[in-house]
């Protein structure tokens, strides 16, 4: 039987492994979507058995709509996965918001083109409520613990998902800015949209790195990105390692844990077989809506 963990940590640019971790063993596994982006290591973090996955793959080798999310989320629903903490770099659409400061946006917009964002489809229909894409619960608990270390940081806000892997023109930047958009990044679709059908939570640190394009003097840069963010990524690192136990022993009674009642539109004996064999994992007790 696998190795079960009750959260997990997605680690985006620059995170791609955890320190501290003890007990440690990989696990690679297969799932109805394909490969995920690595293996998962599971181990312990204070005292909390958990699993780390790298959203790019060790060494950096896929871009954002390479990722597999479905075989991602899947992967860790499998091994009993309830909360997600996702960590991810981003660039600032506010003058308030400035490089080094981490957000915990409460809102999403999807400006992503053709990624598979369901696990539905080809014989069962479901739609999900997903009016409050972010765990609000654990959002508030890593809110907390990053303004106890000392980091600075925004509570709420409104992340937009683009396709990548360019960078903004300075024309969507200021569309953007217009939009009254926070912060913009590349991954938290469908990460966040299969959380929440796999009935995960799903919580998002976004380290800013850089000011997008459209401040005069601040244009972002690959290189520039880099330096910031060596320096996100160890406030984030001790940002994980501080929360991860307050999380995982925080009662879900939010949304998230209930998101697919109701949400099954295809009768019974309409629903193709092979499609509910794929989806056994994801329906769970739903399984004979």
């Amino acid at each position: 039987m696998t190795e079960q963990a009750k959260i997990a940590v997605i680690g985006g640019s620059g995170l791609y492994e955890m320190d501290n971790l003890t007990d440690v063993r990989e696990a690679r596994v297969q799932t109805p979507f394909g490969d995920p982006s690595d293996a998962l290591v599971l181990g312990t973090l204070s005292g909390v058995r958990c699993a780390f996955l790298p959203r790019h793959g060790r060494g950096h080798v896929l871009l954002p709509s390479e990722i597999n999310g479905r075989a991602n989320i899947w992967a860790l629903k499998s091994l009993g996965v309830e909360r997600i903490i996702a960590v991810g770099a981003v660039g600032s659409l506010k003058e308030s918001i400035v490089p080094r400061d981490f957000v915990f946006p409460d809102q999403l917009v999807d400006e992503t083109k053709g990624r598979r964002s369901s696990f539905f489809g080809e014989g069962v229909v479901a739609h999900v409520a997903f009016a409050q894409p972010f765990c609000e619960d654990g959002n508030a608990v890593l809110h907390d613990e990053a303004r106890a270390l000392g980091v600075r940081c925004h509570r709420g806000g409104v992340y937009c998902c683009m396709e990548g892997p360019q960078f903004s023109t300075k024309a969507e930047s200021a569309m953007h800015r217009m939009l009254g958009y926070s912060v913009i990044g590349m991954t938290a679709v469908p990460e966040a949209k299969l959380a929440r059908e796999a009935e995960i939570c799903y919580s998002l640190a976004a380290l800013i790195t850089d000011y997008d394009c459209w401040k005069e003097g601040e244009e972002v840069s690959a290189d520039a990105v880099v330096q910031t963010l060596k320096a996100n990524i160890a406030d984030a690192r001790a940002l994980v390692e501080r929360a991860i136990r307050p999380l995982a022993s925080l009662s879900r009674r939010c949304p998230c844990a209930r998101a697919l009642e109701g949400a099954v539109v295809t009768s019974p004996g309409k629903a193709s077989p092979a499609a509910l064999k794929r989806l056994e994992l994801i329906l769970g007790k739903h399984a004979a809506a």
